[in-house]
C-alpha cells in the first residue's frame, strides 16, 4: 500500500490523524507527517482517513482490508 498527500491541497485539518493515528500525525510545526508505505494492517484506518479528508488530498494505492 502506498499513500500520497497532495500538499498543495491539504490544509492540515487533522481528520486523517484521528482516523489513522499510527500513520498520520503532526510534527512540532503542526505540519502533517505520514508513513507513505504503512503496513497492510493499517489498510482499514488509512482508507477511512482518505474518505474522511474533506479536501480529498489523500490518495491510497493498493489498500485491501
Amino acid at each position: 500500500m502506498r499513500i500520497h498527500v497532495d500538499r498543495a491541497v491539504c490544509d492540515n485539518n487533522g481528520r486523517c490523524v484521528f482516523a489513522a493515528p499510527d500513520v498520520f500525525s503532526f510534527d512540532d510545526d503542526e505540519e502533517l507527517v505520514y508513513d507513505p508505505a504503512p503496513p497492510r494492517e493499517a489498510a482499514g484506518a488509512v482508507t477511512r482517513a482518505a474518505a474522511d479528508c474533506p479536501l480529498r488530498a489523500i490518495t491510497v494505492e493498493g489498500a485491501r482490508e
